[in-house]
């Protein structure tokens, strides 16, 4: 080969098509953060719009995996193994419950719990500021506002004296409230009755046992089998003129007569902002647990009516909020 046509070919090569290997990231899409949730419900709407106010689009930077568990035991467990096994960048769930059954699960992938009762004495965290593992989130304090809760159903009805609990004993968050209502009920001259339901089969029965021992009033907790069946349980309180104490706004919106209690909506916004930034990159060790900086009473003044109660002027007057 002369110098020309050696001269040509060089020049050919350097224009032609070159077969460069393709980076990691053109061969495949671009990998987005998934966040796993564990029985997705309107209340996560709070959760997931926080979550687009700071920039994460469903399906182009962020990823939901979604599970059905119905609050049961078993659902939980299996629920969030399979998250932890696909893995999932975070695991998000609400409730004491689903978040033991996320802990069980994993010891690696960040647990973000939302409106959790206790989280310490749940086994969920070390303490409330400095978690340890892989767990954090945000606290309702509901075994803490029970005795309080008890309190303002007595307030508002002097004549109450049998009360009852509304409860489910597979929550650990439940049954730190029946012991903290049992210990606070005498000194407020009430009998506390106790009425247990686990799943939707149960609460025929728990509604049973309510008016065979003859409540005044019913107290009812944020337990997720519950709040997935408030529908049954405001049918019975209205149906049967039971005054009923929520633990939020949400349910009193629907028909029950006062709730004292956190702000849902905020306590879902608070767990998305630690869900971001856990997939910045901080650990959840390093994020404590969040408790309310404020509770909000809100009564149900048609309900009220409904039911032939009476308030005092002075109680409406310390509500948050008066629905007519």
């Amino acid at each position: 080969m002369n110098r020309r046509e050696w001269m040509a070919l060089t020049a050919s090569a350097a224009f032609a098509p070159v077969a460069w290997p393709r980076a990691a990231g053109a061969q495949r899409r671009a990998k987005i953060p998934r966040v796993g949730i564990i029985d997705d419900a309107p209340v996560w709407n709070s959760f997931r719009q926080a979550l687009r106010e700071a920039g994460y689009v469903d399906g182009q930077t962020i990823a939901f995996e979604y599970r059905v568990a119905d609050g049961k035991p078993e659902g939980l467990a299996a629920a969030a193994a399979e998250l932890a096994r696909l893995p999932v960048d975070v695991i998000a769930v609400y409730g004491t419950p689903a978040g033991r059954a996320a802990k069980a699960a994993t010891t690696t992938v960040p647990i973000v719990a939302i409106s959790v009762g206790d989280p310490v004495r749940a086994g969920l965290v070390q303490n409330l500021a400095h978690p340890g593992g892989n767990v954090t989130g945000n606290t309702i304090l509901g075994a803490d506002l029970s005795p309080k809760r008890l309190q303002l159903l007595k307030e508002m009805i002097p004549a109450l004296s049998r009360v009852a609990f509304l409860w489910n004993p597979d929550n650990e968050s439940n049954v730190v409230m029946r012991d903290e209502l049992r210990a606070a009920a005498p000194g407020l001259g009430l009998d506390l009755i106790t009425a247990e339901a686990r799943g939707p089969g149960d609460f025929a029965q728990a509604f049973q046992t309510i008016l065979n021992e003859r409540a005044d009033a019913v107290l009812t907790t944020n337990d997720f089998v519950h709040q997935r069946n408030i529908g049954l349980i405001l049918e019975f309180t209205t149906r049967n003129r039971l005054p009923g104490m929520f633990q939020t706004r949400d349910n009193v919106v629907a028909g029950g007569l006062l709730s004292y209690g956190a702000s849902f909506a905020e306590l879902f916004r608070h767990g998305a902002s630690y869900v971001q930034k856990i997939l910045q990159g901080t650990k959840p060790e390093d994020l404590p647990v969040r408790q309310p900086e404020r509770f909000e009473l809100i009564i149900n003044l048609k309900t009220a009516k409904a039911f032939g109660l009476k308030i005092a002027e002075s109680f409406l007057l310390r509500a948050d909020e008066v629905i007519e």
